[in-house]
């Protein structure tokens, strides 16, 4: 398979993932949501579609390089694709658990996990492919945010 292709594919996982939590979140983001009292540092709700598109781009290009290394490491590979897998679900169950659920304490502890998983899946990706530590440095970063507002908004509600 093409080394672009493999890239493309990963790019149209993550976007499908993004593209189920966003339609887990619609309804609680204009309904519920707007009701919880959020830390001075929340962002503005339009803010957060266009950086986790790009975030999940970023993933995608990152998972695809991984993925073309497949032919000269393939268990390191398999096992690094395979946390990726991981934390794309986690990244869909931290949607499903704050805004399907509205369980805010149940996704302050799920994005602990979350970015866990994360940072396991940048280091074993930067070892097989070390361009993707730039990749994927900005999803640490964002979910490192994710999980103080997330805190932060349990702590103004409870």
């Amino acid at each position: 398979m093409n080394k672009y292709v493999r890239i493309l594919i990963m790019v149209v996982v993550c976007l499908t993932i993004g593209f189920l939590g966003s339609l887990i979140t619609q309804q609680s983001v204009t309904t519920w949501y707007p009701t919880l009292e959020k830390p001075f540092f929340n962002p503005p709700n339009w803010l957060f579609a266009p950086v986790w598109t790009i975030l999940y781009i970023l993933m995608g290009i990152a998972a695809g390089f991984v993925w073309n290394k497949l032919e000269t490491d393939k268990e390191a590979v398999k096992k690094a694709l395979l946390f990726f897998g991981v934390q794309l679900l986690l990244n869909l169950f931290w949607s499903f658990v704050f805004f399907g659920l509205k369980n805010i304490l149940l996704a302050s502890i799920e994005i602990v996990i979350l970015w866990l998983i994360i940072y396991e899946t940048y280091v074993l990706f930067k070892k097989i492919e070390p361009k993707t530590n730039y990749l994927l440095l900005p999803y640490l970063a964002w979910t490192t945010f994710a999980a103080l507002l997330t805190f932060s908004i349990y702590y103004l509600n409870f």
